[in-house]
């Protein structure tokens, strides 16, 4: 074993970096074996140094994160702070100075990835961050290298374990959005403010990660469409019971049919309770994968919190520090394929819509029409009413959400119509 150690910059200290810190002080002797020489803790970037840090020697901490990532003698820099700045000047300069960089940050990779990677390879350095999509879960590096030699078609996943808490409430006790909401906040499954989470702009940002990764094309954080999970109800519980349902915030990234473009959308859907997503329960993620040699797999797992993402981060760490000593690099960027990413309007799918409707003869036969004329198929419909007012839910076959979009305008403009209560996309059949 080497017995010189390879020295690493951790720039941010908080659930995440203080596990970080921690697992590298706790399993120092396993990770050297590992690895082929022993790490160093070089330096700790934090913005609040007066702050007590367990097991962190004082004079590791500084304010200055600049001048620690251009020290010139570190190895690997770990980036836990996210955002998008100063962490993308941070990498770019840890790069230049000659370090390798391991990072948890979804929104930055999901939005400057390519420019990061070009980086990277500019100064023939490693850029590895499996800890930005799924927590402790080993996702990244599979798709990245073990279904290397394969052909990925979709990547179907819940991404986001505040979200699955907050659905999985309402679906096992009948709770409302905000009472599930409440409890997700008081256990700590959501932050204070939880916009990022219910949003979905956490899931679209890892579902650009993962459709980059998968399709071996480009896709930026823009390029994934989202809707948020705020408008789901207990209403549209129900309603999935009844097709033998449940609700799920999925992150879904496909490649068309005839392979030549890709989309990447996230948004809640109605799933069968007989796939295995609709079984994942609480704060868990799991993501599914389907490709032509190896078919279908789920990676499952806790998807946040500080040791389990802490793990990925050391995962990485060891990886890229067992690259430096071989003085080789890991797998870059893959984008060799460039598919162009299709709008949302070209997604093929199922849909379940709920309307509110007039209780008189004539009004199924007026929404049929609208859906025929929209060219939108109809499997089932189901009505029920009294007292001169009706609902009235229709479950179509695949129709393009294009297609979709034109019949609901349409259907909004009919006298019988008092309105579209509820409209969810159904997967995974």
């Amino acid at each position: 074993m080497r017995t010189r150690p390879l020295k690493v910059a951790l720039l941010g200290c908080g659930v995440v970096g203080s596990e970080v810190a921690r697992i590298m002080t706790t399993h120092a002797d396993d990770l050297a074996a590992r690895i082929g020489a022993p790490l160093e803790l070089a330096g700790v970037a934090v913005r609040r140094p007066d702050r007590v840090r367990a097991g962190i020697d004082p004079a590791l901490v500084t304010t200055d994160a600049t001048a620690l990532v251009k020290r010139g003698d570190i190895d690997v820099v770990v980036e836990v702070i996210g955002g998008i700045e100063p962490a993308r000047t941070l990498i770019t300069t840890a790069f230049e100075h000659g370090a390798s960089v391991v990072s948890a940050n979804k929104a930055l990779i999901a939005q400057d990835g390519a420019a990061l990677h070009a980086a990277a390879d500019a100064n023939e350095k490693d850029l590895y961050y499996e800890a930005a999509v799924a927590g402790a879960i080993p996702l990244i590096r599979p798709l990245r290298e073990s279904l290397a030699g394969d052909k990925v078609n979709r990547v179907l996943g819940i991404v986001n374990g505040t979200t699955n808490f907050i659905l999985d409430a309402m679906d096992t006790t009948g709770a409302g959005y905000q009472e599930a909401l409440d409890e997700a906040t008081a256990l700590g499954y959501a932050e204070a403010d939880p916009t990022a989470d219910v949003e979905g702009f956490d899931a679209a940002a890892k579902a650009a990660i993962l459709a980059g990764i998968a399709f071996h094309t480009r896709v930026r954080l823009d390029d994934v469409h989202r809707e948020g999970m705020t408008e789901v109800t207990a209403a549209d519980f129900a309603s999935a019971k009844e097709m033998g349902c449940t609700i799920k915030l999925l992150a879904i990234c496909e490649r068309a049919a005839d392979g030549g473009s890709v989309t990447a959308r996230v948004h809640p859907a109605m799933i069968p309770l007989s796939h295995p997503l609709a079984n994942v329960r609480g704060a868990y993620n799991a993501v599914f994968v389907e490709s032509d040699a190896a078919g279908q797999l789920m990676f499952y797992g806790p998807g946040a919190g500080g040791a389990p993402t802490a793990s990925a981060v050391l995962g990485d760490l060891v990886a890229v520090c067992r690259n430096r000593l071989g003085g080789g690099r890991g797998p870059g960027e893959s984008a060799y394929a460039a598919l162009p990413v299709s709008p949302m309007g070209e997604v093929v799918t199922r849909y379940h819509i709920s309307l509110d409707v007039a209780d008189k003869p004539g009004v199924l036969a007026q929404v049929a029409t609208v859906f025929a004329e929209h060219g939108v198929s109809i499997d089932t419909v189901r009505q029920s009413g009294k007292d001169g007012e009706a609902s009235l839910v229709v479950v179509t076959h695949r129709a393009s959400d294009a297609a979709l979009g034109g019949t609901v305008e349409a259907l909004r403009k009919l006298d019988t119509v008092r309105g579209v209560a509820s409209i969810m996309r159904v997967e995974g059949e």
